[in-house]
């Protein structure tokens, strides 16, 4: 044990236990370790972070199950690969532990697994330790968390993680308790006590079953009540018919309960009459039935369609195919419902919806759909929001939808396909022999038939859905599924395709197969362990019970992927959680999954990436996102060349012009979570030039030549936000001419609750007067924009030529929009948590161009601030993690030093100077004398900005010597440095993810 490493522990256990303000190596310190989405914490991140980097491990838990080996499955196979050897200790108490998920643990070589006999030890057992080791070091993580789904991701748990060395008293004693009950003569292997405790679980779950259906209450006392969501959902619809407004939508992520909603609004709201039109005739009966459960028999309900004409009933559920015809129409009076209810409600543009519409009257239409944007926007009238007169009665996303836990939890796991096929060659409509092979060849389906069973299921058996790219690719899939032996089983597997030919009784069919059990096996009927699709199964299925989705297809949207995704979200008994596995090929539209999982839809680059590192950690409740280290890597190489993010741009301008039902401006998409305006203006220099480019002559022209360079401007130097002076004298010159200095000080105070400082205000006055550029051809462009003048009177002056620009209604608004956005950024942003009295946010994001700014330099000196810069006392070091490779014979791209880098633990960073600037360079020397010493640290290339990972020290300098691209030796300075913050523990992953090209191939 060195010195070193017994000083890191020491610094850990003052920051602990003594001080907290002490900064000291994450990695050393011991932490309390909970479940909280809220602030990035899962106890299963702990867990996994450790097994990821231990020598070995030992695990003793009074309970096991498959929801909670589940998530840690792919860390498991990693351990697996790796050899890393691993210790399960459980016992029988309350027989709770699930045999499959012995099973599956003991099935991985690298995994001994022991049961501690309570019985015969006459002698409770219920610990819940994690010992992991690592060297001469062990980290212990020891309270309350069995391996079970919600004590590993949502419970209220309360853990610590130990550290200490080999010859620490507490470790010591811990691991001697674990090895006196791991070599205990109650403790068995797993084969002496499999059997015969795999038969006593069945017994007893069985009780457990029997017991619950006993103490059901009878339906007379009990009486369905709407969840929080569908209050909500019914006072806002409550409000909308007091306006006197006609028509409401509820957007609602499938599986969140959309029907029973509508039901219990229609009970609380106490329509007579309601009709409930859907476009398919299974729905129908489902919804019936759903309404039921709400009504019992105190209104009349009857079908229409599928065979039905049940035209007097109180509540009839209709199909739109059945009612638009005169025939069934003409039965009602115009006036015949309260309430018309249209499922799936982003269909209500087709014809034979609008016949319907057109024809009743009634005092309110409810419109229902997960997808309201799901639409083709070129054609006139189909606009969803406008057919509900724009009145959002309550919107559920995904992430709400978990928070509240309304749907089932699940896992996903982003694997790599090995086909290497791209978009355009799935989506041809002729496909070579070769490229069909390549998607449906025995090596591919044994791949998926592998990981399938790998991952697993909730339940006694699989009920999966196959999303394909393709029909052939389905039908042949599917084929070959049918010749191969289900390893759960022992018998083939029971699949078949449904695509746009289906007839309704063969979906029907086919549904009611995948939910069946095995017990309602008939020699003519067996039940379907996978139906093959490509996309009938986006919307309007119902199949509860599906527990495995699996897909085969590149991601076309998050709208697409989140439709496929909530086929399996419905919550059902017996279904705990719901597995899904996406096989991740070479797409260019990868980046699209972490947009999707994450709900995030502003397609700021580092948002996506930083998602595909932690998703896990702020994704809520039980549910993990996992991605193993190839499929990451093909997700990082396609957010890094993403495509056709103008044709995004568009279909989210379209989509919240829709909504709001006039053109939205920039705070539009920042407020509604859309587009990041960041990104808007990185593609199109303004948001004007946008417009222009969309709404084509309806903005040509509006906007003159100088008003667009005052646009063009303040949008590159004020709309990030990263500080508020330049913003709000903009503020108030948006209504004043004159400000007073003086008055400007004491509301600012008041308002963001730091002292002016004069020195950022002097220099935003430059910046606002053109100042802030790094070329002089920029300063001749942007210098006669003509906003202000500071006077010797402490007063500022609006300019004429702004003061006469702001006259100009367009342009007004969008000086405006500016403002509003950076004002929002910076206080959501950058407002607290200044880091040692700098204006810098630890963490947050900064682009060269901004720390210009921020120090007060007077112009732009991004041009010149690459490596390190030297701005009077401050030294700024900008390293880019992973630097490109070369592929040819030079050392370096384009003369780029493949320099020493890195992290080597949260608080250790090691850097190399430039070559050719050793020890003794001025170079070297800026670093050294700085009193303050700033690390700015951005992943690859492809990101635009740099982390903010705050300051540090120069614990150890020397000189070395490197070769440049001519192959001749230079000097070079090797510096140590310690941060004055340990780093965040979810960046610092982020950072240090990566897969070398050759470990790609060898996949």
């Amino acid at each position: 044990m060195t010195n070193e490493k017994l000083a890191e522990i020491r610094n850990g256990f003052e920051s602990a236990y003594i001080d907290g303000t002490f900064s000291s190596n994450l990695a050393y310190k011991p932490q309390f370790v909970s479940n909280n989405n809220k602030v990035g914490k899962k106890v299963l991140s702990s867990i996994e972070d450790e097994l990821l980097v231990c020598d070995q491990f030992q695990i003793s838990v009074a309970f096991i199950t498959m929801s909670g080996i589940t998530p840690l499955l792919q860390t498991l196979k990693e351990l697996e690969k790796k050899n890393i050897p691993g210790e399960i200790l459980t016992t029988n108490y309350l027989n709770f532990s699930e045999p499959r998920a012995l099973e599956k643990l003991n099935g991985l070589k690298n995994i001994t697994l022991r049961m501690f006999d309570v019985k015969a030890a006459d002698e409770g057992f219920h610990t819940k330790g994690y010992i992991f080791k690592k060297d001469e070091i062990y980290r212990i993580i020891i309270g309350s968390s069995n391996i079970t789904s919600a004590a590993l991701t949502s419970n209220r748990e309360w853990n610590t993680k130990l550290v200490s060395t080999e010859q620490g008293e507490m470790a010591n004693e811990i691991v001697a308790e674990f090895n006196e009950l791991w070599d205990s003569r109650y403790t068995l292997e797993l084969d002496e006590f499999y059997e015969t405790y795999k038969e006593r679980y069945k017994i007893i779950k069985r009780q457990r079953e029997i017991a619950k259906l006993d103490e059901i209450s009878s339906i007379e006392k009990y009486r369905l009540q709407p969840n929080r969501m569908q209050v909500r959902f019914i006072s806002n619809l409550r409000k909308i018919l007091a306006k006197g407004k006609e028509r409401a939508l509820l957007i609602s992520a499938t599986g969140t309960g959309k029907t029973y909603a509508s039901a219990f609004a229609m009970r609380e709201l106490s329509f007579k009459r309601v009709l409930f039109l859907v476009h398919r005739g299974q729905l129908a009966r489902q919804t019936k039935k759903s309404y039921e459960k709400v009504f019992a028999k105190s209104v009349s309900m009857g079908l229409v369609g599928v065979g039905y004409h049940e035209y007097d009933c109180d509540y009839v559920f209709a199909t739109v195919q059945t009612l638009n015809r005169d025939s069934h129409l003409l039965e009602y009076d115009p006036d015949a419902f309260d309430c018309i209810i249209l499922d799936e409600a982003h269909h209500t543009s087709a014809d034979t919806y609008q016949k319907v519409m057109n024809y009743f009257k009634p005092r309110l239409w409810l419109g229902m759909t997960a997808t309201p944007d799901k639409r083709d926007d070129t054609i006139d009238g189909k606009n969803i929001y406008e057919i509900f007169d724009y009145q959002i009665a309550y919107e559920i996303r995904l992430k709400q939808a978990m928070e509240e836990n309304m749907l089932c939890p699940f896992h996903y796991f982003g694997i790599s396909d090995i086909s290497v096929m791209d978009d355009k060659q799935i989506k041809a409509k002729k496909i070579s022999e070769r490229d069909f092979n390549q998607l449906t060849g025995d090596e591919r389906v044994r791949h998926i038939i592998k990981q399938a069973d790998y991952y697993g299921y909730s339940g006694e058996r699989v009920k999966g859905l196959i999303f394909c790219s393709r029909i052939d690719e389905s039908e042949s899939l599917s084929a070959k599924f049918n010749q191969i032996k289900n390893p759960a089983t022992g018998n083939s597997y029971r699949t078949i395709v449904l695509n746009g030919n289906a007839s309704e009784d063969e979906r029907q069919e086919a549904f009611e197969r995948l939910a069946m059990d095995e017990g309602q096996a008939s020699e003519k009927r067996q039940p379907l362990d996978y139906i093959f699709s490509v996309e009938i199964l986006n919307e309007g299925v119902d199949i509860i019970e599906v527990n495995q989705v699996i897909m085969l297809r590149p991601t076309q949207s998050p709208i697409v992927f989140i439709q496929q995704l909530g086929r399996g979200l419905r919550k059902a008994e017996g279904k705990e959680y719901v597995v899904i596995l996406d096989f991740i090929g070479n797409y260019n539209n990868n980046f699209m999954i972490p947009i999707a999982l994450s709900g995030d839809r502003s397609y700021n680059p580092d948002t996506i990436r930083k998602y595909v590192i932690s998703g896990n950690n702020t994704i809520p409740g039980a549910s993990t996102v996992h991605f193993d280290e190839i499929a990451k890597d093909k997700i990082f190489s396609s957010i890094d060349k993403i495509k056709g993010m103008k044709a995004i741009i568009k279909e989210s301008y379209i989509s919240l012009k829709n909504r709001l039902g006039r053109v939205p401006y920039l705070f539009d998409f920042y407020e509604n979570g859309e587009v990041d305006p960041l990104v808007i203006v990185r593609e199109y220099k303004t948001y004007q030039g946008f417009l222009e480019s969309v709404e084509k002559e309806g903005y040509a022209g509006k906007i003159t030549e100088q008003e667009m360079i005052t646009l063009e401007y303040l949008s590159k130097t004020v709309l990030s936000g990263s500080r508020p002076y330049e913003l709000e004298i903009l503020k108030r010159f948006i209504l004043h001419d004159v400000i007073n200095v003086d008055q400007m000080k004491q509301e600012f105070q008041e308002t963001y609750g730091f002292e002016f400082d004069l020195a950022s205000f002097e220099n935003s006055i430059e910046v606002l007067q053109g100042k802030f550029v790094s070329k002089e051809n920029e300063l001749k462009k942007y210098c006669h924009i003509d906003i202000v003048n500071y006077d010797e009177n402490s007063m500022l002056r609006r300019l004429k030529g702004f003061a006469d620009r702001l006259q100009h209604m367009e342009f007004y608004k969008q000086v405006n929009d500016i403002i509003e956005v950076g004002l929002r950024r910076y206080r959501e942003k950058y407002s607290v948590d200044h880091a040692e009295n700098t204006p810098f946010v630890l963490y947050e994001k900064y682009s060269r161009r901004d720390v210009s700014l921020l120090m007060n330099c007077g112009k732009d000196l991004s041009s010149i601030m690459y490596g390190m810069k030297r701005i009077d006392d401050d030294a700024f070091i900008f390293v880019t993690y992973h630097k490109e490779e070369s592929s040819d014979d030079k050392n370096y791209v384009d003369g780029k030093p493949d320099y020493a880098d890195a992290f080597e633990d949260n608080m250790i960073f090691r850097w190399d100077s430039q070559i050719g600037r050793g020890i003794d360079s001025s170079y070297v020397a800026d670093v050294m004398t700085a009193p303050r010493k700033h690390l700015l640290v951005k992943k690859c290339d492809a990101e635009t900005y740099f982390y903010y990972m705050g300051q540090f020290d120069v614990i150890e300098a020397k000189p070395a010597r490197k070769k440049d691209n001519n192959g001749k030796e230079r000097d070079i300075a090797k510096l140590q440095m310690k941060m004055h913050h340990a780093v965040r523990e979810d960046l610092l992953r982020y950072l240090q993810s990566n897969i070398k090209k050759e470990e790609v191939k060898a996949g």
